[in-house]
Protein backbone atom coordinates (compact mmCIF):
# COMPACT_ATOMS: atom_id res chain seq x y z
CA UNK A 1 0.00 0.00 0.00
CA UNK A 2 0.97 3.54 -1.34
CA UNK A 3 0.50 4.72 2.68
CA UNK A 4 2.01 2.24 3.97
CA UNK A 5 5.43 2.41 2.39
CA UNK A 6 5.50 6.27 2.27
CA UNK A 7 5.05 5.61 6.03
CA UNK A 8 2.69 8.23 5.93
CA UNK A 9 -1.17 8.24 7.58
CA UNK A 10 -3.20 5.77 5.94
CA UNK A 11 -5.86 6.91 3.64
CA UNK A 12 -9.53 5.50 3.71
CA UNK A 13 -9.18 3.20 1.40
CA UNK A 14 -5.76 1.85 2.68
CA UNK A 15 -7.57 1.01 6.25
CA UNK A 16 -10.81 -0.76 4.36
CA UNK A 17 -8.58 -2.87 2.62
CA UNK A 18 -6.41 -3.75 5.76
CA UNK A 19 -9.20 -4.57 7.71
CA UNK A 20 -10.61 -6.36 4.71
CA UNK A 21 -7.56 -8.69 4.35
CA UNK A 22 -6.96 -8.92 8.05
CA UNK A 23 -10.92 -10.62 8.16
CA UNK A 24 -10.36 -13.11 5.49
CA UNK A 25 -13.53 -11.25 3.91
CA UNK A 26 -14.98 -12.54 0.42
CA UNK A 27 -15.13 -8.92 -0.23
CA UNK A 28 -11.34 -8.92 -0.47
CA UNK A 29 -10.97 -9.81 -4.48
CA UNK A 30 -14.18 -7.38 -5.22
CA UNK A 31 -12.52 -4.61 -3.61
CA UNK A 32 -8.97 -5.57 -5.77
CA UNK A 33 -11.13 -5.67 -9.05
CA UNK A 34 -13.07 -1.99 -8.02
CA UNK A 35 -9.57 -0.89 -7.63
CA UNK A 36 -7.93 -2.20 -10.85
CA UNK A 37 -10.68 -0.68 -12.90
CA UNK A 38 -11.65 2.33 -11.50
CA UNK A 39 -9.64 4.45 -13.61
CA UNK A 40 -11.94 2.49 -16.38
CA UNK A 41 -15.42 4.20 -15.53
CA UNK A 42 -16.89 6.32 -18.12
CA UNK A 43 -17.32 8.85 -15.15
CA UNK A 44 -14.41 8.46 -13.55
CA UNK A 45 -12.07 11.59 -14.77
CA UNK A 46 -13.07 13.67 -11.86
CA UNK A 47 -13.05 11.04 -8.82
CA UNK A 48 -10.36 10.57 -6.57
CA UNK A 49 -9.99 7.29 -5.19
CA UNK A 50 -11.84 4.04 -5.39
CA UNK A 51 -15.51 3.55 -5.05
CA UNK A 52 -16.48 1.46 -1.98
CA UNK A 53 -17.36 -2.04 -2.86
CA UNK A 54 -20.93 -2.03 -1.76
CA UNK A 55 -21.71 0.62 -3.40
CA UNK A 56 -19.98 -0.52 -6.45
CA UNK A 57 -22.44 -3.47 -6.62
CA UNK A 58 -25.35 -1.07 -5.24
CA UNK A 59 -25.06 1.04 -8.23
CA UNK A 60 -24.13 -1.63 -11.04
CA UNK A 61 -27.10 -2.72 -13.25
CA UNK A 62 -25.14 -5.47 -15.47
CA UNK A 63 -26.98 -8.13 -13.60
CA UNK A 64 -30.70 -7.22 -15.48
CA UNK A 65 -29.79 -4.66 -18.15
CA UNK A 66 -27.59 -7.06 -19.68
CA UNK A 67 -31.02 -7.91 -21.48
CA UNK A 68 -30.43 -5.25 -23.43
CA UNK A 69 -27.32 -6.19 -24.93
CA UNK A 70 -28.62 -6.50 -28.82
CA UNK A 71 -30.47 -2.81 -28.36
CA UNK A 72 -27.52 -1.61 -27.25
CA UNK A 73 -25.47 -3.28 -29.93
CA UNK A 74 -27.86 -1.78 -32.94
CA UNK A 75 -28.13 1.61 -31.21
CA UNK A 76 -24.25 2.14 -31.64
CA UNK A 77 -24.05 0.80 -34.76
CA UNK A 78 -26.42 3.67 -35.93
CA UNK A 79 -25.00 6.35 -34.07
CA UNK A 80 -21.59 5.56 -35.14
CA UNK A 81 -22.80 6.15 -38.90
CA UNK A 82 -24.69 9.24 -37.46
CA UNK A 83 -20.83 10.04 -36.20
CA UNK A 84 -19.64 9.04 -39.46
CA UNK A 85 -21.63 11.08 -41.64
CA UNK A 86 -21.00 14.55 -38.91
CA UNK A 87 -17.24 13.74 -40.37
CA UNK A 88 -16.59 12.99 -36.20
CA UNK A 89 -14.81 9.13 -37.07
CA UNK A 90 -13.60 8.49 -40.01
CA UNK A 91 -15.48 5.92 -43.09
CA UNK A 92 -12.73 3.19 -41.36
CA UNK A 93 -13.31 4.01 -38.08
CA UNK A 94 -16.39 3.30 -38.64
CA UNK A 95 -16.27 0.51 -40.03
CA UNK A 96 -13.55 -0.81 -37.52
CA UNK A 97 -16.00 -0.38 -34.83
CA UNK A 98 -18.86 -1.98 -36.64
CA UNK A 99 -16.82 -5.00 -36.90
CA UNK A 100 -16.05 -5.00 -33.52
CA UNK A 101 -19.50 -4.80 -32.36
CA UNK A 102 -20.41 -7.45 -34.71
CA UNK A 103 -18.20 -9.19 -33.09
CA UNK A 104 -19.63 -8.65 -29.33
CA UNK A 105 -22.98 -9.17 -30.82
CA UNK A 106 -21.70 -12.98 -31.68
CA UNK A 107 -20.02 -13.19 -28.27
CA UNK A 108 -23.37 -11.92 -26.38
CA UNK A 109 -25.83 -14.79 -29.03
CA UNK A 110 -23.03 -17.38 -28.18
CA UNK A 111 -23.26 -16.91 -24.49
CA UNK A 112 -19.25 -16.58 -24.59
CA UNK A 113 -19.17 -12.52 -23.59
CA UNK A 114 -17.10 -12.27 -20.29
CA UNK A 115 -19.00 -9.61 -17.67
CA UNK A 116 -16.01 -8.26 -15.63
CA UNK A 117 -16.38 -6.57 -12.29
CA UNK A 118 -15.57 -3.19 -14.08
CA UNK A 119 -18.84 -3.61 -15.87
CA UNK A 120 -20.99 -1.02 -14.28
CA UNK A 121 -24.09 -1.66 -16.98
CA UNK A 122 -24.54 -2.98 -20.38
CA UNK A 123 -23.26 0.15 -22.02
CA UNK A 124 -19.83 0.25 -19.65
CA UNK A 125 -19.47 -3.84 -20.96
CA UNK A 126 -19.57 -3.39 -24.53
CA UNK A 127 -17.71 -0.08 -24.75
CA UNK A 128 -15.09 -1.66 -22.34
CA UNK A 129 -14.72 -5.39 -24.20
CA UNK A 130 -15.19 -2.94 -28.09
CA UNK A 131 -11.75 -1.37 -26.51
CA UNK A 132 -10.38 -4.52 -26.03
CA UNK A 133 -11.53 -5.55 -29.70
CA UNK A 134 -10.14 -2.74 -31.61
CA UNK A 135 -8.31 -0.11 -29.29
CA UNK A 136 -8.17 3.42 -29.46
CA UNK A 137 -10.78 4.37 -31.91
CA UNK A 138 -13.84 2.91 -29.72
CA UNK A 139 -13.69 6.02 -27.63
CA UNK A 140 -15.10 8.05 -30.41
CA UNK A 141 -18.38 6.05 -30.28
CA UNK A 142 -19.40 8.04 -27.25
CA UNK A 143 -18.66 11.55 -28.98
CA UNK A 144 -21.95 13.16 -28.07
CA UNK A 145 -23.54 10.49 -26.84
CA UNK A 146 -24.74 10.32 -22.82
CA UNK A 147 -26.35 7.20 -20.97
CA UNK A 148 -28.88 8.84 -20.44
CA UNK A 149 -30.38 9.64 -23.67
CA UNK A 150 -28.61 5.74 -24.97
CA UNK A 151 -30.32 3.67 -22.27
CA UNK A 152 -33.83 4.88 -22.83
CA UNK A 153 -33.40 4.52 -26.87
CA UNK A 154 -32.26 0.46 -25.69
CA UNK A 155 -35.20 0.27 -23.72
CA UNK A 156 -37.00 1.18 -26.39
CA UNK A 157 -35.63 -1.38 -28.76
CA UNK A 158 -36.25 -3.82 -26.60
CA UNK A 159 -39.59 -3.05 -25.48
CA UNK A 160 -40.89 -2.86 -28.99
CA UNK A 161 -39.45 -6.56 -30.01
CA UNK A 162 -41.14 -7.31 -26.32
CA UNK A 163 -44.60 -5.66 -27.42
CA UNK A 164 -44.52 -7.71 -30.97
CA UNK A 165 -44.18 -11.07 -28.90
CA UNK A 166 -46.49 -10.13 -25.94
CA UNK A 167 -49.40 -9.47 -29.26
CA UNK A 168 -48.29 -12.53 -30.46
CA UNK A 169 -49.30 -14.29 -27.33
CA UNK A 170 -52.32 -12.62 -26.87
CA UNK A 171 -53.46 -13.18 -30.18
CA UNK A 172 -52.98 -16.76 -30.11
CA UNK A 173 -54.99 -16.98 -26.48
CA UNK A 174 -58.15 -14.79 -28.77
CA UNK A 175 -58.21 -16.86 -31.44
CA UNK A 176 -58.21 -20.29 -29.23
CA UNK A 177 -61.10 -18.82 -27.56
CA UNK A 178 -63.08 -17.52 -30.07
CA UNK A 179 -62.78 -21.03 -31.95
CA UNK A 180 -63.77 -22.79 -28.50
CA UNK A 181 -66.74 -20.56 -28.54
CA UNK A 182 -67.85 -21.26 -32.17
CA UNK A 183 -67.39 -25.44 -31.09
CA UNK A 184 -69.55 -25.12 -28.06
CA UNK A 185 -72.23 -22.51 -28.45
CA UNK A 186 -75.45 -24.84 -28.02
CA UNK A 187 -74.36 -25.14 -24.22
CA UNK A 188 -76.13 -23.36 -21.50
CA UNK A 189 -75.23 -22.74 -18.41
CA UNK A 190 -76.30 -20.15 -15.41
CA UNK A 191 -74.86 -16.69 -15.94
CA UNK A 192 -74.08 -14.67 -12.33
CA UNK A 193 -74.17 -11.41 -11.14
CA UNK A 194 -73.24 -11.00 -7.44
CA UNK A 195 -72.19 -14.38 -7.36
CA UNK A 196 -75.75 -15.86 -7.76
CA UNK A 197 -77.42 -17.16 -10.45
CA UNK A 198 -78.86 -14.45 -12.61
CA UNK A 199 -79.95 -15.34 -16.09
CA UNK A 200 -79.30 -18.20 -18.17
CA UNK A 201 -76.82 -17.65 -20.96
CA UNK A 202 -74.76 -19.34 -23.38
CA UNK A 203 -71.22 -20.82 -22.04
CA UNK A 204 -70.07 -19.31 -25.31
CA UNK A 205 -71.47 -15.73 -24.23
CA UNK A 206 -69.07 -16.72 -21.20
CA UNK A 207 -66.09 -17.45 -23.24
CA UNK A 208 -66.70 -14.32 -25.40
CA UNK A 209 -67.06 -11.56 -22.51
CA UNK A 210 -63.34 -12.45 -21.79
CA UNK A 211 -62.19 -12.27 -24.99
CA UNK A 212 -63.81 -9.06 -25.95
CA UNK A 213 -61.90 -8.24 -23.17
CA UNK A 214 -58.72 -9.49 -23.96
CA UNK A 215 -59.05 -7.82 -27.63
CA UNK A 216 -59.55 -4.06 -25.93
CA UNK A 217 -56.23 -5.18 -24.62
CA UNK A 218 -54.25 -5.98 -27.40
CA UNK A 219 -55.61 -2.73 -29.03
CA UNK A 220 -54.11 -0.80 -25.94
CA UNK A 221 -50.96 -2.92 -26.64
CA UNK A 222 -50.90 -1.47 -29.96
CA UNK A 223 -51.28 2.14 -29.13
CA UNK A 224 -48.46 1.77 -26.40
CA UNK A 225 -45.84 0.98 -29.71
CA UNK A 226 -46.66 4.09 -31.49
CA UNK A 227 -45.51 5.81 -27.99
CA UNK A 228 -42.97 3.51 -27.81
CA UNK A 229 -41.26 3.89 -31.30
CA UNK A 230 -40.13 7.46 -30.77
CA UNK A 231 -36.46 7.69 -31.09
CA UNK A 232 -34.67 9.92 -28.35
CA UNK A 233 -30.97 9.21 -29.57
CA UNK A 234 -29.11 12.58 -30.19
CA UNK A 235 -31.19 14.38 -27.20
CA UNK A 236 -27.70 13.66 -25.12
CA UNK A 237 -27.85 13.98 -21.16
CA UNK A 238 -30.43 17.15 -21.09
CA UNK A 239 -29.73 19.71 -23.71
CA UNK A 240 -29.19 17.82 -26.90
CA UNK A 241 -26.58 16.90 -29.42
CA UNK A 242 -23.81 19.69 -30.07
CA UNK A 243 -22.41 17.75 -33.70
CA UNK A 244 -25.26 18.51 -35.86
CA UNK A 245 -25.90 14.53 -35.70
CA UNK A 246 -28.36 13.57 -37.78
CA UNK A 247 -31.54 12.35 -36.17
CA UNK A 248 -33.43 11.51 -39.07
CA UNK A 249 -30.77 8.98 -40.17
CA UNK A 250 -30.84 7.39 -36.51
CA UNK A 251 -34.40 7.31 -36.70
CA UNK A 252 -34.61 5.04 -40.67
CA UNK A 253 -31.39 3.16 -38.93
CA UNK A 254 -33.37 1.94 -36.25
CA UNK A 255 -36.98 1.82 -37.94
CA UNK A 256 -38.45 4.29 -35.62
CA UNK A 257 -41.59 6.44 -35.99
CA UNK A 258 -40.95 9.54 -34.79
CA UNK A 259 -38.01 11.63 -33.45
CA UNK A 260 -38.34 12.91 -29.76
CA UNK A 261 -39.23 16.73 -29.40
CA UNK A 262 -37.28 17.67 -26.33
CA UNK A 263 -34.20 16.47 -25.19
CA UNK A 264 -35.36 17.15 -21.48
CA UNK A 265 -38.22 14.83 -22.29
CA UNK A 266 -36.58 12.52 -23.95
CA UNK A 267 -34.56 11.43 -20.91
CA UNK A 268 -36.35 12.24 -18.22
CA UNK A 269 -39.34 10.46 -18.51
CA UNK A 270 -40.69 7.17 -18.32
CA UNK A 271 -44.19 7.20 -19.33
CA UNK A 272 -43.55 4.78 -21.91
CA UNK A 273 -42.40 2.06 -19.25
CA UNK A 274 -45.30 3.42 -16.82
CA UNK A 275 -47.85 3.03 -19.82
CA UNK A 276 -46.63 -0.84 -20.16
CA UNK A 277 -46.63 -1.43 -16.21
CA UNK A 278 -50.42 -0.47 -16.50
CA UNK A 279 -51.15 -2.11 -19.51
CA UNK A 280 -50.20 -5.56 -18.35
CA UNK A 281 -51.40 -4.71 -14.78
CA UNK A 282 -55.27 -4.41 -16.66
CA UNK A 283 -54.81 -7.41 -19.06
CA UNK A 284 -54.05 -9.38 -15.87
CA UNK A 285 -56.95 -8.04 -14.11
CA UNK A 286 -58.80 -9.64 -17.02
CA UNK A 287 -56.93 -12.93 -16.66
CA UNK A 288 -57.52 -12.74 -13.36
CA UNK A 289 -60.95 -12.64 -12.97
CA UNK A 290 -61.41 -15.26 -15.68
CA UNK A 291 -59.19 -17.21 -13.67
CA UNK A 292 -61.32 -17.21 -10.73
CA UNK A 293 -64.09 -18.18 -12.65
CA UNK A 294 -62.60 -20.85 -13.52
CA UNK A 295 -61.55 -22.15 -10.51
CA UNK A 296 -64.88 -21.69 -9.08
CA UNK A 297 -66.38 -24.02 -12.11
CA UNK A 298 -64.13 -26.73 -11.27
CA UNK A 299 -64.61 -27.21 -8.01
CA UNK A 300 -66.75 -30.51 -7.20
CA UNK A 301 -69.48 -28.12 -5.96
CA UNK A 302 -70.09 -26.77 -9.82
CA UNK A 303 -68.33 -29.55 -11.73
CA UNK A 304 -68.93 -27.13 -14.91
CA UNK A 305 -65.29 -27.87 -15.90
CA UNK A 306 -62.18 -29.81 -15.64
CA UNK A 307 -58.91 -28.44 -15.64
CA UNK A 308 -56.56 -30.67 -17.96
CA UNK A 309 -53.88 -32.32 -16.06
CA UNK A 310 -51.65 -30.59 -18.31
CA UNK A 311 -52.44 -27.44 -16.37
CA UNK A 312 -53.20 -29.14 -13.01
CA UNK A 313 -50.94 -30.13 -9.70
CA UNK A 314 -51.77 -32.13 -7.03
CA UNK A 315 -51.59 -32.83 -2.83
CA UNK A 316 -48.72 -33.67 -1.14
CA UNK A 317 -51.11 -34.82 1.67
CA UNK A 318 -54.49 -35.85 0.22
CA UNK A 319 -54.12 -38.31 -2.98
CA UNK A 320 -57.67 -37.50 -4.50
CA UNK A 321 -57.12 -33.80 -4.92
CA UNK A 322 -56.75 -32.11 -8.41
CA UNK A 323 -55.41 -28.49 -8.03
CA UNK A 324 -55.88 -25.59 -10.43
CA UNK A 325 -52.56 -24.18 -10.04
CA UNK A 326 -52.02 -22.93 -13.06
CA UNK A 327 -55.12 -20.28 -12.85
CA UNK A 328 -54.47 -20.03 -9.28
CA UNK A 329 -50.42 -18.53 -10.24
CA UNK A 330 -52.15 -16.26 -12.96
CA UNK A 331 -54.34 -14.64 -9.83
CA UNK A 332 -50.96 -14.28 -7.89
CA UNK A 333 -48.77 -13.16 -10.45
CA UNK A 334 -51.70 -10.48 -11.15
CA UNK A 335 -50.44 -9.24 -7.62
CA UNK A 336 -46.88 -8.84 -8.11
CA UNK A 337 -47.42 -7.07 -11.84
CA UNK A 338 -49.87 -4.47 -9.96
CA UNK A 339 -47.24 -4.15 -7.48
CA UNK A 340 -44.60 -3.50 -9.96
CA UNK A 341 -47.10 -1.08 -11.03
CA UNK A 342 -47.61 1.03 -8.30
CA UNK A 343 -44.20 1.03 -7.15
CA UNK A 344 -42.69 2.18 -10.05
CA UNK A 345 -45.26 5.27 -9.88
CA UNK A 346 -44.14 6.02 -6.51
CA UNK A 347 -40.55 6.72 -7.73
CA UNK A 348 -41.84 8.67 -10.65
CA UNK A 349 -44.07 11.07 -8.58
CA UNK A 350 -41.19 12.45 -6.59
CA UNK A 351 -38.65 13.06 -9.10
CA UNK A 352 -36.54 16.65 -10.49
CA UNK A 353 -36.76 16.60 -14.04
CA UNK A 354 -34.28 15.23 -15.92
CA UNK A 355 -32.19 11.82 -15.75
CA UNK A 356 -31.93 10.62 -11.93
CA UNK A 357 -30.52 7.50 -11.25
CA UNK A 358 -34.11 6.48 -9.55
CA UNK A 359 -35.01 5.77 -13.10
CA UNK A 360 -32.37 2.44 -12.89
CA UNK A 361 -35.37 1.01 -10.95
CA UNK A 362 -37.60 1.11 -14.62
CA UNK A 363 -35.83 -2.16 -16.46
CA UNK A 364 -36.51 -4.69 -13.42
CA UNK A 365 -39.50 -3.74 -13.28
CA UNK A 366 -40.21 -3.76 -17.13
CA UNK A 367 -38.27 -7.31 -17.48
CA UNK A 368 -40.39 -8.40 -14.51
CA UNK A 369 -43.80 -7.61 -16.02
CA UNK A 370 -42.78 -8.61 -19.18
CA UNK A 371 -41.49 -12.05 -18.14
CA UNK A 372 -44.50 -12.74 -15.87
CA UNK A 373 -47.45 -11.34 -18.73
CA UNK A 374 -45.32 -13.71 -21.84
CA UNK A 375 -45.83 -16.35 -19.19
CA UNK A 376 -49.05 -16.04 -18.37
CA UNK A 377 -50.72 -15.73 -21.37
CA UNK A 378 -48.99 -19.04 -22.53
CA UNK A 379 -50.10 -20.64 -19.79
CA UNK A 380 -53.90 -19.20 -20.09
CA UNK A 381 -53.98 -20.69 -24.21
CA UNK A 382 -52.94 -24.19 -23.00
CA UNK A 383 -55.79 -24.11 -20.33
CA UNK A 384 -58.51 -22.20 -22.69
CA UNK A 385 -57.39 -25.15 -25.56
CA UNK A 386 -57.14 -28.11 -23.08
CA UNK A 387 -59.89 -28.12 -20.87
CA UNK A 388 -63.12 -30.02 -20.82
CA UNK A 389 -66.64 -29.63 -20.17
CA UNK A 390 -70.14 -30.98 -18.60
CA UNK A 391 -72.41 -29.69 -20.57
CA UNK A 392 -75.50 -31.77 -18.97
CA UNK A 393 -74.28 -30.41 -15.35
CA UNK A 394 -74.44 -27.02 -17.06
CA UNK A 395 -77.53 -27.43 -17.95
CA UNK A 396 -78.53 -29.16 -15.03
CA UNK A 397 -77.49 -26.30 -12.88
CA UNK A 398 -80.19 -23.84 -14.24
CA UNK A 399 -83.25 -23.45 -12.18
CA UNK A 400 -86.90 -21.74 -12.65
CA UNK A 401 -86.01 -19.50 -10.24
CA UNK A 402 -83.50 -17.56 -13.16
CA UNK A 403 -86.50 -17.08 -15.19
CA UNK A 404 -88.25 -14.69 -12.75
CA UNK A 405 -87.03 -11.93 -15.35
CA UNK A 406 -88.76 -13.38 -17.98
CA UNK A 407 -92.04 -14.05 -16.20
CA UNK A 408 -91.90 -9.84 -16.08
CA UNK A 409 -91.42 -9.41 -19.69
CA UNK A 410 -94.18 -11.76 -20.76
CA UNK A 411 -96.78 -9.63 -18.39
CA UNK A 412 -94.69 -6.50 -20.22
CA UNK A 413 -95.83 -8.11 -23.74
CA UNK A 414 -99.14 -7.81 -22.40
CA UNK A 415 -98.88 -3.89 -21.61
CA UNK A 416 -97.99 -4.11 -18.12
CA UNK A 417 -94.96 -1.61 -17.08
CA UNK A 418 -92.06 -2.82 -16.22
CA UNK A 419 -91.85 -1.59 -12.56
CA UNK A 420 -95.60 -3.42 -12.11
CA UNK A 421 -94.70 -6.57 -13.93
CA UNK A 422 -91.22 -6.72 -11.90
CA UNK A 423 -93.26 -6.28 -8.32
CA UNK A 424 -95.80 -9.23 -9.69
CA UNK A 425 -92.73 -11.49 -10.40
CA UNK A 426 -91.32 -10.89 -7.26
CA UNK A 427 -94.44 -11.66 -5.52
CA UNK A 428 -94.13 -14.88 -7.41
CA UNK A 429 -91.06 -15.46 -6.02
CA UNK A 430 -91.63 -15.03 -2.70
CA UNK A 431 -94.72 -17.03 -2.89
CA UNK A 432 -92.81 -20.08 -4.30
CA UNK A 433 -90.31 -19.70 -1.73
CA UNK A 434 -93.13 -19.95 1.01
CA UNK A 435 -94.08 -22.96 -0.39
CA UNK A 436 -90.97 -24.28 -0.73
CA UNK A 437 -91.20 -25.15 -4.31
CA UNK A 438 -89.55 -24.05 -7.86
CA UNK A 439 -91.08 -21.13 -9.42
CA UNK A 440 -92.56 -23.01 -12.42
CA UNK A 441 -94.46 -25.44 -10.22
CA UNK A 442 -96.73 -22.52 -9.32
CA UNK A 443 -100.18 -23.52 -10.40
CA UNK A 444 -102.27 -20.66 -12.07
CA UNK A 445 -104.58 -19.47 -9.31
CA UNK A 446 -101.08 -18.74 -7.34
CA UNK A 447 -99.51 -16.55 -10.67
CA UNK A 448 -103.09 -15.01 -10.58
CA UNK A 449 -102.93 -14.34 -6.91
CA UNK A 450 -99.88 -11.77 -8.24
CA UNK A 451 -101.54 -10.73 -11.92
CA UNK A 452 -104.56 -11.85 -13.46
CA UNK A 453 -103.01 -11.48 -16.78
CA UNK A 454 -101.08 -14.70 -16.39
CA UNK A 455 -102.50 -17.27 -19.05
CA UNK A 456 -102.06 -20.99 -19.81
CA UNK A 457 -99.45 -19.46 -22.52
CA UNK A 458 -96.88 -18.76 -19.54
CA UNK A 459 -95.81 -22.51 -19.75
CA UNK A 460 -93.49 -21.10 -22.48
CA UNK A 461 -91.66 -18.71 -20.06
CA UNK A 462 -90.50 -22.37 -18.17
CA UNK A 463 -87.78 -22.78 -21.36
CA UNK A 464 -84.38 -22.34 -20.86
CA UNK A 465 -83.75 -22.33 -24.85
CA UNK A 466 -87.03 -20.15 -24.98
CA UNK A 467 -84.99 -17.36 -22.64
CA UNK A 468 -81.40 -17.49 -24.11
CA UNK A 469 -82.82 -17.02 -27.57
CA UNK A 470 -85.01 -13.93 -27.01
CA UNK A 471 -81.82 -11.87 -26.20
CA UNK A 472 -81.12 -11.30 -30.21
CA UNK A 473 -79.96 -8.23 -30.16
CA UNK A 474 -76.37 -7.65 -30.95
CA UNK A 475 -74.09 -8.41 -27.61
CA UNK A 476 -76.88 -10.85 -26.77
CA UNK A 477 -76.95 -14.60 -25.75
CA UNK A 478 -79.20 -15.96 -28.29
CA UNK A 479 -77.28 -18.03 -30.72
CA UNK A 480 -77.90 -15.52 -33.89
CA UNK A 481 -76.13 -12.73 -31.60
CA UNK A 482 -73.59 -15.23 -30.27
CA UNK A 483 -72.45 -16.40 -33.75
CA UNK A 484 -72.32 -12.60 -34.82
CA UNK A 485 -69.70 -12.32 -32.01
CA UNK A 486 -67.55 -15.23 -33.22
CA UNK A 487 -67.73 -13.57 -36.74
CA UNK A 488 -66.84 -10.09 -35.29
CA UNK A 489 -63.90 -11.30 -33.65
CA UNK A 490 -62.62 -13.76 -36.38
CA UNK A 491 -62.57 -10.33 -39.01
CA UNK A 492 -60.60 -8.38 -35.97
CA UNK A 493 -57.93 -11.51 -35.76
CA UNK A 494 -57.55 -10.53 -39.26
CA UNK A 495 -57.71 -7.11 -39.40
CA UNK A 496 -54.95 -6.46 -36.32
CA UNK A 497 -52.86 -10.06 -37.37
CA UNK A 498 -50.25 -7.23 -38.69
Amino acid sequence: MVCVLLRAQPCRVCLVIALEWRAGSRRWNLLLDSLMFSGNKLWGGRFVGSTDPIMEKFNASIGYDRRLWDADIRGSKAYVKALQKAELVSKEEMELIIQGLDTIAAEWAAGAFEIKPSDEDIHTANERRLKELIGVASGKLHTGRSRNDQVVTDMRLWLRDAISTLKGDIMQLISTMVERAAVEIDVLFPGYTHMQRAQPIRWSHWILSYTVALSRDTERLEEIHKRVNVLPLGSGAIAGNPFSIDRELLRRELSFDDISINSMDATGQRDFVAEFLFWASLCLTHLSRMSEDLVLYSTKEFSFVSISDAYSTGSSLMPQKKNADSLELIRSKAGRVFGRCAGFLMTLKGLPSTYNKDLQEDKEAMFDCYDTVHAILQVATGVMSTLSINPKVMEGALSSDMLATDLAYYLVRKGVPFREAHSCSGKAVSLAESKNIPLNQLTMDDLHNTSPLFDSDVSAVWNYTNSVEQYNTPGGTSKSSVTAQVQQLREWLKAHKN
